[in-house]
């Protein structure tokens, strides 16, 4: 059961991917989430504040999404990386749309506030650590630097999809052709 904080950021990310920076106001929070007047900022005081719990709040939920929608722990096999990145990268832009984009709004917003760019850099961070803990499990001889090449592949297909949307949207073999070609890298000519 989500606790009230959880709700007042659950209830913050769909006004903001939704309605935009400029309708995230504590009082609409406290209106979309379903709490009383005043609940938004006697736990955000500053919208700062609440743009960076919305920050974690993301980071948090980034890390259920891959065992929720691929239903593996950890994959086991290239292929299995491959798919589940597919399906969490169609997921991103499908079901978690909204939540994809609150994620580039605060992108968009960081510039100008310090301690939401923090937060968001260190989730990039873990995120970038963790894909690169999966990709070393199945492919432990990767060049250095694979992962931050398909951290950065996978963060632009997102904006392009969300942007510019293909209804027949397939990640899985640009995801498998450019994953077997950084892999190939390490290989002799």
């Amino acid at each position: 059961m989500p606790t009230k904080r959880e709700l007042i950021l659950d209830g913050a990310i769909e006004l903001l991917g939704s309605r935009g920076l400029r309708a995230l106001t504590h009082r609409a929070v406290d209106e979309i989430a379903g709490m009383p007047p005043g609940s938004a900022s006697n736990y955000f005081r500053t919208r700062e504040a609440l743009l960076t719990g919305i920050a974690e709040r993301l980071a948090e939920r980034d890390y259920a999404d891959w065992s929720a929608v691929t239903r593996v722990s950890a994959p086991s096999t290239l292929p299995q990386l491959i798919e589940g990145l597919s399906q969490l990268l169609t997921h991103t832009v499908t079901t978690d749309r909204t939540r994809t984009l609150a994620r580039y709004a605060l992108f968009l917003e960081s510039h100008n506030l310090p301690t939401l760019a923090d937060t968001l850099h260190h989730g990039h961070l873990r995120l970038t650590e963790w894909i690169d803990t999966l990709l070393r499990a199945v492919a432990p001889t990767a060049p250095a630097g694979t992962t931050k090449l398909l951290v950065d592949y996978v963060d632009g297909a997102v904006l392009h999809q969300l942007t510019y949307p293909a209804a027949d949207y397939d990640p899985q073999p640009a995801l498998n052709r450019l994953i077997q070609a950084l892999l190939d890298r390490s290989s002799p000519s």
